[in-house]
């Protein structure tokens, strides 16, 4: 009996130890994954634990950074449109003598006449809009999110009409015969553009500042004794700085942001995000020293990183319109809100709002004779980078696709602002009567110095030493853009 037990008692410990890991050579107990690649497991060193943190929390920066620059683009133009035109709902800047390279502002349109304002519903309750027709516009939240499309692909379908924007969380009455939306944010930018006649030879902005000076804007529950008059300020010819900060101002202006706006505004994850670097609704806003560090560091590296994926391009090339041309589409063919089939674009996104701002369903959708679409370039036809200092020529075929008018602009690569040479506006449109190449086409020129014989309004003058981006606006775009039966040529350089 007693050698039966020995030889079971055997037999058990020789079967366990097969099912055991085997032990290593040197008697030491192994290690789960995870503990053998993490210091044997044990906890780190103090000061690999430190970095490993600070290293942390500076990443967290720069995707707050880059998720948050559609509200800090739209604060910034507030905050310098105020400054320098004042505030308040009856307050609407229009650029009369169209918008110019004086005015900072991202991808500023020289070829429409501009008209913006900024509306706090938590100041003033619900308010109600009168549009005017036939204008190209939206309101948007503060994150630039499309409340609605005003105009042709709006609900007034180009006639005008009365909106009424509602704060968050509205749950009072809403009187019929409006077209009513809700915002997320309590901040709303209404964002309004006329279209100019044709003068003699060149546009008139007369009938597209008239038209935008019947804009009315009050508090629906207002009487009309107690609702201020209109001011229409003329802001063109004004040195007006409307940039999102680049300093530490850019966290400053997102903590104000987050505690005027409601919580739901934002998504848990990205308020977890703001969180983790120190940004808490109702809660103060105080970086120690290393912090702040990683925070300006954020500030410096997340412009560069974003205007980098812009530069490389895309593999799967969603950004390019064409098989065989170097115009790119800044949805990189997602929605207005850069959603792809599957997935939010967040770098599309991002680079979008450190050059540009507004985005709406009328500028993705492909609406004939409505809406309006934005092929730009960076690079010539050879694909070399546009430079300032360089001469191209752009020809545009006959019978331009835009049931409206098209534009040519220049553009600062980094934000999108106009380069500022003696031309001021560099930018040429259909109005103006360019002369025609013998099968219909026109040239357009871009260069530091105008090419001898060439029309002044053929010309887009460039800043030496800077690259540039450049833009074709074709508002109402037409099948054969759709189609792609007409393309835009690429821009040759000039020897």
């Amino acid at each position: 009996m007693k050698n039966f037990i020995r030889t079971s008692t055997a037999f058990y410990l020789v079967t366990i130890s097969s099912l055991s890991p085997a032990l290593a050579q040197d008697g030491e107990q192994p290690l789960p994954p995870l503990a053998a690649q993490i210091n044997d497991g044990n906890w780190l060193a103090e000061e690999e634990a430190q970095n490993l943190l600070s290293e942390v929390f500076y990443q967290r920066a720069v995707y707050a950074y880059m998720t948050m620059l559609p509200a800090l683009n739209v604060i910034g133009m507030r905050d310098g449109s105020e400054a320098e035109f004042g505030a308040g709902y009856n307050v609407l800047p229009i650029w009369k003598d169209r918008m110019d390279s004086r005015a900072w502002v991202p991808t500023p349109n020289a070829d429409v006449i501009y008209s913006m304002n900024y509306l706090d519903l938590k100041e003033t309750g619900p308010l109600v809009v009168k549009a005017p027709p036939n204008v190209i516009g939206m309101f948007t939240d503060f994150f630039q999110r499309t409340i609605t499309d005003v105009g042709a692909i709006g609900p007034d379908r180009a006639r005008g009409g009365l909106y009424l924007l509602l704060p968050p969380g509205y749950q009072g009455e809403v009187p019929k015969g409006y077209f009513a939306f809700e915002s997320s944010t309590y901040n709303v930018f209404l964002f309004f553009r006329t279209v100019m006649g044709k003068g003699d030879g060149e546009p008139d902005p007369a009938p597209a500042v008239a038209a935008a000076e019947t804009t009315r804007i009050y508090p629906l529950w207002e009487v009309e004794k107690s609702i201020p008059a209109m001011e229409f300020p003329n802001a063109s010819g004004v040195r007006v700085n409307m940039m999102y900060p680049t300093d530490f101002e850019y966290w400053s202006k997102l903590k104000e942001f987050v505690d005027y706006e409601p919580v739901e505004a934002i998504t848990p994850e990205l308020r977890g995000v703001l969180a983790s670097i120190g940004i808490i609704k109702g809660v103060p806003f105080e970086p120690n020293d290393w912090q702040r560090a990683a925070l300006e560091r954020a500030l410096s590296d997340a412009p560069k990183m974003i205007l980098a994926s812009a530069q490389t391009g895309r593999e799967d090339g969603r950004n390019k319109y064409y098989e065989d041309r170097q115009w790119e589409r800044a949805w990189t063919g997602a929605t207005n809100d850069w959603m792809q089939e599957s997935y939010l674009d967040l770098g599309a996104r991002s680079r979008f709002f450190q050059y540009a701002y507004s985005s709406a369903p009328a500028m993705v959708m492909r609406t004939t004779g409505a809406g309006s679409k934005y092929p730009y370039t960076i690079r010539d036809a050879d694909g070399e980078f546009l430079e300032g200092g360089n001469t191209y020529k752009l020809t545009l075929p006959p019978d331009v696709p835009a049931a409206l008018f098209w534009a040519v602009t220049a553009y600062n690569v980094t934000d999108g602002t106009m380069p500022e040479t003696a031309q001021l506006l560099p930018s040429t449109n259909g109005y103006y009567d360019i002369p025609q190449n013998e099968d219909g086409s026109i040239d357009i020129w871009f260069g530091p110095e105008k090419p001898e014989g060439v029309a002044d309004a053929a010309f887009i003058q460039t800043v030496p030493g800077r690259n540039f981006v450049a833009c074709l606006r074709l508002y109402g775009a037409e099948d054969a853009f759709y189609d792609q039966s007409w393309k835009p040529n690429d821009l040759e350089k000039v020897d």
